[in-house]
């Protein structure tokens, strides 16, 4: 059983953002995320793409963001729980005991809920075989858009991810986007810069037209894809790329007596709890009148919830408030030199 102030189940940035925030007032925190690295959304659906609504930092990408948290970080010993899922949860006395899928336990008086939209899942293809291309040629998200450079990518959708792709590997590689419509739904400023990259014969287009079959003997060789006039063309590719949107679950989290709002948690603003007394929600999984699911509010309602949690972790103790800039016990626990 590991004991600690509080637990964060979500390791994207706003339950990192709150893991320095427990960590500068003193409290320990452990930190759960089913997904195997920190980063969340950021990491797992647009490390590559530009973010341009973070506090003094006019640009950065979700990666860049991650890194930059987790550099933060770095004076605290703190432990991540990687690839495992928060299963079940109970009270007993006067604290939480958590276990995860993996049958590690945890005691603690604080559970913050970190965990963006729930746990999610890309929507797959369904044709025959492809799972055992998944992973090696098929692939619902980037995480290194080096291994496409000089090879042949057929992108399916017709969203922000699949144009936005499209133009980002154009400059690279061999780019096929299909669409089963002929219509996209992404910003029209990305779906005329498709256009004028079809004019200009670094993307090739198809539209109403899907995914038919795959062909290849271990490493994918080509598909066919078929109109909706019942044509079908083949196409050599070296990768396949579906951006069809994600599967939104709340898992475990709704079977927790929490008062939900559809696929979200309702909370009180003061302090970011919920119905259940010590278990916090913070970030997009969160709701309240005029909720923004912007990362710079999730980084505010972690920052009130790691101080309602001094209370319940430190009863005998009083919170005192004090400022980085000037405070030499924050400076202490930072290994920053006070002047």
């Amino acid at each position: 059983m590991i004991k600690t102030d509080a637990l964060i189940i979500g390791a994207g940035p706003t339950g990192l953002f709150t893991a320095h925030q427990l960590k500068i007032i003193g409290l320990s925190c452990e930190i759960v995320d089913n997904l195997d690295k920190a980063g969340g959304q950021c990491i797992e659906l647009y490390p590559d793409k530009p973010i341009y609504d973070i506090p003094a930092i006019p640009e950065c990408t979700g990666e860049e963001l991650t890194n930059n948290l987790l550099n933060q970080l770095k004076p605290f010993d703190i432990n991540f729980h990687l690839g495992e899922r928060v299963d079940q949860l109970k009270k007993t006395g006067n604290n939480w005991e958590v276990k995860t899928n993996k049958g590690k336990s945890f005691s603690t008086p604080n559970v913050i809920i970190a965990g963006g939209v729930g746990s999610f899942e890309p929507r797959k293809f369904s044709i025959k075989d492809c799972e055992k291309f998944e992973g090696k040629s098929i692939f619902y998200s980037i995480k290194n858009k080096r291994i496409f450079e000089g090879k042949t990518v057929s992108i399916f959708g017709g969203g922000d991810s699949a144009l936005d792709w499209a133009v980002e590997l154009s400059k690279n590689s061999n780019v096929n986007l299909i669409h089963r419509r002929d219509e996209f739904r992404g910003a029209q400023g990305t779906v005329d810069k498709v256009y004028e990259l079809q004019k200009s014969g670094k993307i090739e287009l198809f539209t109403k037209y899907q995914l038919k079959n795959i062909k290849g003997n271990g490493n994918l060789e080509s598909i066919d894809i078929e109109h909706e006039n019942k044509e079908v063309k083949n196409l050599k590719s070296d990768y396949i790329l579906g951006f069809f949107g994600l599967i939104m679950q709340l898992g475990p989290i709704a079977n927790w007596g929490l008062n939900l709002n559809k696929k979200t948690v309702d909370v009180d603003t003061e302090k970011f709890e919920t119905n259940q007394k010590g278990i916090y929600a913070i970030g997009d999984i969160c709701n309240y009148p005029g909720k923004l699911k912007l990362i710079l509010s999730g980084f505010h309602e972690g920052a009130l919830a790691a101080r309602a949690c001094f209370k319940l972790a430190r009863p005998n103790e009083k919170y005192r408030f004090e400022f980085t800039t000037s405070s030499k016990t924050i400076k202490e626990r930072l290994g920053v030199k006070s002047d």
